[in-house]
Parts: structure tokens; sequence; C-alpha cells
């Protein structure tokens, strides 16, 4: 974070989002001030809340985009949470708390991996220690059973182990024994099923299974398995033996707490306010709900009480229906910075088409490439392609970017298709094949609907 200052986080977003200046700027400073605020004293320190943004504009113009891009830079545990899921039909919708549970298991996820990466060359080495170990067995020490044998013949057999032991290291080593079964002793554990089957019930029986897991002794269960794969299993295993799993759970805690992002989608969904029945109080109740976590409250989790003061919250939603004023005052001051991203036009899908590391025509130029068809695209097929783009959602519904992909993906069905049989390698995609391939469906409103 040292060297991840407001302008290079930009400048980092820049290389995957087109445009959106003022959303980048604010998440940029949100992410800055979390390392200030790590430089300053305990006291101070615990004083300084997270400035929570709110993310206003039309879908596909890149909120989420922004919010993932920012956790990765960060290396931030971040989930994404849809504020609908809350008020399912038919049944009380997901617990408002489980979105802190999920960003803890997930911390626990990045943070045992990085514990494990610690502690792989070790594992590495007492793995292969036990594969040898299993196709050479070593030679049984007869203390209590007087042998006649000379000490040079006990000598000898000692030197002839070891000598045959390191050239099959070395075998295993090179690869040479991969394909070789042996049989291996797995534990697992007993974890009875089908404990709840109700609708809406699966988080309480993965819980449920997991704690009388915990309970139940584990079996050994043989099984043949190849030495590539054995290897592996045998590694994991060391690995989880040489972490605390203790410090990884407090660190993971810690994490989360001090460094977590969690991306609210479809806010406005829960902000229509004006009736006392019917679905409206279920979104006001849902409002309600995530009040304290955004304000900060302690949430229990299966690996210890989690606290939500500075996690930092940033939602987003269209708002084309409700306002961000219909949200119940005290959630709107909980989001103090908003920004307003822009809808998407023509201009914007030409750079979202060529500019980015990951653009579109990348990524189906690099696709088709597998099949051994080298594909390309001309200037004015891209032109053509954010035409065709900016007109369907002027006509229809405005999608933004997410339409780019309808229109490649029908541009490209038959090339996609045909690929593996091919003969021609070298295709070039201009102006007139695009026209020729979507200017029926283009010209048939009702038909563009449905297919683009």
């Amino acid at each position: 974070m040292d060297n991840l200052t407001p302008r290079k986080i930009v400048e980092e977003l820049d290389k995957y989002i087109i445009g959106q200046n003022s959303a980048k700027k604010a998440v940029a400073i949100a992410l800055r001030n979390r390392w200030r605020r790590q430089l300053l004293s305990e006291e101070l320190r615990d004083e300084i809340l997270p400035k929570n943004i709110l993310m206003i504009g039309p879908t596909g113009v890149g909120k989420t985009e922004i919010a993932r891009r920012l956790s990765r830079l960060a290396q931030a545990p971040f989930i994404k949470v849809e504020a609908s899921k809350f008020t399912e039909v038919g049944y009380v919708g997901r617990d408002v708390e489980s979105m802190i549970r999920d960003l803890t298991n997930l911390a626990l996820s990045m943070v045992k991996t990085e514990h494990i990466e610690k502690v792989q060359e070790k594992a590495r080495s007492l793995g292969e220690e036990k594969i040898l170990n299993i196709l050479l067995p070593p030679p049984q020490l007869r203390k209590k059973i007087p042998r006649a044998d000379p000490p040079e013949a006990i000598e000898n057999e000692k030197e002839n182990y070891n000598e045959t032991r390191e050239k099959l290291r070395l075998q295993l080593r090179e690869g040479k024994l991969d394909n070789r079964y042996i049989d291996l002793e797995v534990r697992e554990k007993v974890v009875p099923f089908g404990i709840v089957s109700n609708i809406g019930m699966d988080e309480i029986e993965m819980n449920l299974k997991e704690m009388l897991g915990s309970f139940l002794p584990e079996k050994a269960k043989r099984k043949k398995v190849k030495i590539s794969e054995a290897i592996q299993i045998i590694r994991q295993e060391e690995a989880n033996k040489l972490i605390d799993m203790d410090k990884v759970v407090k660190e993971a805690i810690e994490r989360t707490e001090q460094n977590g992002i969690i991306f609210i989608d479809e806010i406005d969904k829960i902000a229509a306010r004006g009736s006392s029945y019917g679905p409206d109080v279920s979104r006001e109740g849902v409002q309600r709900d995530l009040l304290p976590i955004v304000e900060g409250s302690t949430v229990s989790t299966k690996h210890g009480p989690v606290k939500t003061d500075h996690i930092l919250f940033i939602a987003a939603g269209a708002f084309s229906i409700s306002k961000p004023s219909d949200l119940i005052p005290e959630l709107q001051g909980r989001f103090p910075i908003r920004a307003e991203l822009e809808a998407l036009g023509r201009n914007e899908f030409l750079r979202i088409l060529k500019e980015p590391q990951n653009a579109l025509i990348k990524q189906y130029i690099a696709l088709i490439e597998t099949e051994g068809v080298n594909i390309s695209f001309t200037d004015d097929a891209i032109e053509e392609i954010a035409g065709i783009a900016a007109l369907v959602n002027e006509k229809t519904e405005n999608i933004g970017a997410r339409r780019l992909h309808t229109i490649l993906e029908k541009l490209l069905e038959e090339i996609s298709f045909e690929a593996p049989d091919i003969t021609k390698k070298k295709l070039v995609i201009d102006g007139k094949y695009v026209e020729g391939k979507l200017n029926d469906i283009i010209k048939d409103e009702d038909l563009s609907r449905y297919i683009l």
C-alpha cells in the first residue's frame, strides 16, 4: 500500500475500466485512507471510520468491476452481495449477517493459502519421504532378535537400501513414476447427509454438517491412486499439519475487520418507500437490518466474533425508479460519499473493445486461437460493433457494456461453431461482415429485442 497512491490506484483501474473518473477517485481515496489510518496512534485509529461509498449509475457501466479491481489491488477480502437476496419471495430472505460470515470465510481461505505457501517446501520434502516409504519400506530394525549376519552384511544391506532409495527419489522428482499406482490411506470425516431438507435451509444444513463433523471420528480409507495425485494429497496433509490454525484464524479475523470490502449491489431495490404494507415492509426491514452492520457492530461467526466498524461498504444501484433519498435517513448517513457513473455511449464502447488489458476483442481472438484459427478485426468492424451496441441500447433496454458481449457472441457464433473444421486459418472481420451478420436483426426491432 505504500506505493499505491490515489493517482496510481486510478491508473491501475484505468487499465480495465473505461471512464467513470469520479467513481475511481472516490474509491482510490477510500483505499488510501485505510493505509493512512494504519499509521496513526491506536487511540485515534479506532476513532476514524471508513467513508462508505454509494455508486449511482445504470447497469453495465462498471460499478461491480471498480469494486472488484479495487479489492485485488489491495489484496483484501472482498465479497459481492445483492440486497434483493435479503427479500426473497416466499420465505424470509438470507440473514443479513451472513455476508460478514462469508467475508470471514474468504479471509480465512486467503490467509490459510498464504501460510501453506510458506511451508510448501517443507511439506514437499515430508511428502516425498512418505511416498518413498510406501514405494520402498525401510528395513526392519531387529534389535530384539539376535542375528547371525556379520556386521559387514548389515552395513551392505543399509548401503543398498539407501542407494535404491536415492534412485527412486531421482525418478520421483523427474516424474518417471507419476503413472504408477500405490495404496494410500486417506482420512475422511463421516458427515451425516440430509439433516435438513426445507427450501432455504441450505446454509443451516451446511453449518450443522460442519458442527457434527467436528465431533465424529475420522475414518481411514485405503484407495489406489497415481503417484502424481498421491504427492498432492500427502503434501496438502503435511502442509495442514505444519500451519498453526489458531494463528491463521486470528489473522483472518483481523484482516476481515481492518481490510474487508463488501459490495452491496442493487441497493435501490430495497429503497422504495411510501407504503405500509406488502413487500415495502420487508424492504425497509432489510435496511434496518443492514444499518447496525454498516454502522459498526459485532457479528458472531464460527471462527469467533467479528467487528464490522472498519469494513469498507460500497453500495451500488441504478436508482431508475427510486432515489437515494428513499433509503432510510440513518442508512443514507452511513454512505457519505456519492459517486455518479455515466451511461456509456458509442465512443466508450469503442474504447472498451480496444483499450483495456482484458478487452473483449482480445478475449475472443485468444479463444478462437486455441483452435488454430487467427481472427483479426479491422477498425471499421470495431466501429460498426460499437455503433450497433449503442443503437440497440437506445432502442431497447440500456444494459451498458454487457450489450457488447451479446453482439460479439452473435457475430462470432458461426466462426466459434465451425472453428475446429475451418481450413482457412486466417480470418479478417471487417465492417461488411458485421453488417451482413447483424443488420437484418437490427432492422427488425422485435427480433433485436430477443436476440440482442
